[in-house]
């Protein structure tokens, strides 16, 4: 008997204590009801056994192209009035298709060295061309066009995410979606409300504190008739809903200058006015506080207007300086104010979308999809342990125990790493099963031979496990790494099978060559020497 054999056993005995505990969590208690609720908590379910919401979105990365390029040409204005060069037009030609060029005209030939050198003191991403009749080219350069633009996806997904994180939904997918330029995949496993995540998810949510400098007026025209048709060039107008109880629109005249954007917010939560009604209250940064209380101390008595997404949402009266705290009220309920705290703490998008597929997958296909695999799984399963009970018959057993293990362990690490089991995922399941038969044939083939050429059954099952496992480890190594390349290059559902079937094959590894073993050394153990094995 294998000396060993008896911590062999308990460690065994652990593991499988250890990755049920993975699969059933601690049952809140430990009636039918609890334990089911429990495995439903820990096996984590992917949007087509669950239902849900699958949507593929478009980020339009030219218009953070056109956000930067407009930045760009206002810097370039101010630095030509700063060194007193005269220039005639400043643009871009192509906003909607070629943001990244923009067009200088007018500029003398005797300034255009100083027209060069601001390009390049001021704007490193950007280089200049010379063309005819003083007319000068500044265009973004390629690979800080391609930056640029792959940065507008990133952020776009992160501040997806934030959002997303916020509606509670467990194991979603946000990542970019390999089949097209600039797009997002996004899988909400669980979710129904197509409408409301949409609106989530597209709200910009930009928030800006301004001056306010008149209104409300009852129109545009108005408001230019009571500034003698000019306004001034450093206000604009913005709409806002009316105070009345008619609602209608009212124009405001307010700054161009925001002293506080969204860029600037500490945090947003929910909250109640004065008048116990929702409304969001927000907290600046350090600096963003700073900047505001010197705004406001010498702007007492002024109006201050809270713009959300150039609509004016709240208009105020500064009784004294304001630090770091503010709030937003007024025609909201209380899932509005959830929503829009939410989103200002997530930040802005970076560009808009558009969406190219939208999909909801409802429950009962869910339902019928996890009946329809696990029924697929059981069959199949049931199907190779009858089948090698009589093919190999008491080694049979030990081959059953050491899938069924499989399964144990395969599933306890879904629960403790919370992988999400996809319907592709219950194949790779089935995979697995097949790729743990294929390792006890590869065993017991090779223990066969033994036996036929005379070893003792010690030495038969010796040999046996010693001669398999090079071509075990082989073949396990080479389906991990295709696994690994599918996990790192798949959308969700791919990632689902590539993940189950790694975890299968590395619980297979353990089970089908040391637990394997262990089961034969325990029955070695118990025979007479010379009595015959039963493989």
């Amino acid at each position: 008997m294998n000396k060993n054999l008896g911590w062999k056993v308990i460690l065994t005995l652990a593991v499988i204590v250890v990755f049920i505990v993975g699969i059933f969590g601690i049952p809140s208690s430990f009636s039918g009801q609890g334990i089911v609720d429990s495995l439903k908590k820990q096996i984590r379910l992917g949007l087509d056994l669950k239902g849900g919401i699958h949507l593929i979105l478009q980020v339009k990365v030219n218009e953070a192209v056109k956000v930067d390029s407009d930045n760009a040409a206002e810097r370039i204005k101010d630095a030509l009035r700063r060194r007193k060069i005269s220039y005639t037009d400043v643009s871009q030609p192509d906003p909607v298709n070629h943001p990244e060029t923009i067009v200088v005209k007018g500029v003398p030939p005797e300034s255009s060295s100083d027209l060069r050198s601001i390009v390049q003191d001021s704007l490193s991403d950007y280089s200049m061309t010379s063309g005819p009749n003083d007319t000068y080219t500044v265009s973004m350069k390629p690979q800080s066009l391609k930056d640029l633009k792959d940065r507008a996806v990133d952020q776009a997904i992160d501040t997806i995410s934030h959002r997303i994180d916020t509606l509670g939904v467990t194991s979603p997918t946000i990542q970019r979606h390999g089949l097209g330029d600039y797009q997002i995949l996004v899988q909400l496993p669980g979710v129904d409300d197509l409408a409301r995540v949409k609106e989530i998810i597209q709200s910009t949510a930009m928030l800006e504190i301004r001056q306010g400098l008149g209104g409300p007026y009852t129109s545009q025209q108005d408001a230019l008739q009571q500034h003698n048709g000019l306004l001034p060039p450093d206000a604009m107008l913005l709409p806002g809903k009316s105070s009345s109880a008619n609602g209608g629109e009212e124009w405001y005249l307010v700054s161009r200058m925001a002293p506080v954007t969204g860029r600037d917010l500490r945090d947003a939560r929910p909250s109640t006015d004065e008048n116990g009604q929702p409304s969001v209250s927000f907290t600046l940064t350090g600096e963003a506080g700073r900047r505001f209380a010197a705004f406001t101390s010498s702007h007492i008595g002024d109006n201050l207007a809270v713009v959300l997404d150039n609509r004016v949402q709240e208009v105020a009266v500064i009784r004294g300086q304001i630090s770091d705290q503010g709030e937003i009220s007024g025609h909201m309920t209380e899932q509005d104010a959830k929503d829009l705290s939410m989103i200002l703490k997530s930040g802005a998008l970076p560009a808009g979308m558009t969406y190219l597929e939208e999909r909801t997958v409802g429950p009962s296909l869910g339902s019928d999809s996890i009946r329809e695999g696990v029924t697929a799984t059981v069959v199949g399963f049931l199907a190779v342990l009858i089948f090698m009970l009589v093919y190999y018959r008491g080694a049979g057993v030990n081959a059953d125990v050491a899938l069924i293990l499989n399964l144990i362990i395969l599933l306890g690490f879904m629960g403790y790493s919370g992988a999400v089991l996809t319907l592709p995922g219950i194949a790779g399941v089935i995979l697995t099963v097949g790729m743990g038969v294929d390792s006890n044939v590869l065993i017991f083939e090779r223990i066969r031979e033994e036996l036929r050429n005379g070893k003792t059954p010690p030495s038969a099952v010796d040999q046996g496990f010693s001669h398999a496992w090079t071509a075990i480890f082989d073949t396990h190594v080479t389906t991990i790494v295709s696994a690994a390349i599918l996990f790192i290059f798949g959308t969700g559902p791919v990632k689902g099978f590539a993940t189950t079937l790694t975890l299968g094959l590395l619980a297979n590894l353990f089970t089908a060559v040391f637990v394997s073993r262990i089961i034969f050394d325990w029955v070695l153990s118990r025979k007479q020497r010379g009595e015959a094995l039963s493989v």
